[in-house]
């Protein structure tokens, strides 16, 4: 079964969405940024054209929910609550799933820093290696 949901707040600077999917009771997550205040289909379009370019996060197990139908009020009620008391509206698996993405980018840009000093630091040695040779020649 496959579940999704987007959730689209303001955090004070910005509007951001939170593309939530659960498949096969695994979440993954995906961080979407607007700037301005986006209307309903801008957004709707926004991820017709830029589905196959959304990132999401590694899947995180979560526990099966029960399905029964809730009253329409009464989710509303429990939602205005869930907003009022986050701030941000998201589920605490989705921010997560979106923190392990981060730290997964944050170890992969540090890996490939480290390979560019590497590189760089055995271009300069080389470097030095020639001009010893060219100054032993008496060039």
């Amino acid at each position: 079964m496959q579940k999704s949901r987007l959730t689209v707040y303001y955090n004070g600077a910005l509007w951001i969405g939170v593309y939530e999917r659960i498949l096969d009771g695994r979440l993954e997550a995906g961080k979407i940024i607007f700037g301005p205040e986006p209307k309903d289909y801008e957004v709707y379009q926004f991820l017709l054209q830029n589905w196959k370019n959304l990132r999401f996060s590694p899947p995180v197990e979560i526990e099966k929910e029960t399905e029964s139908r809730i009253n329409p009020k009464r989710m509303q009620r429990m939602i205005k609550k869930q907003l009022e008391a986050d701030g941000t509206g998201t589920g605490t698996k989705s921010q997560q799933a979106l923190k392990l993405q981060q730290e997964q980018a944050k170890a992969e840009r540090k890996h490939f820093s480290r390979e560019q000093k590497e590189e760089d630091r055995q271009r300069q040695f080389q470097l030095k290696q020639q001009k010893k040779k060219e100054k032993h020649r008496g060039r």
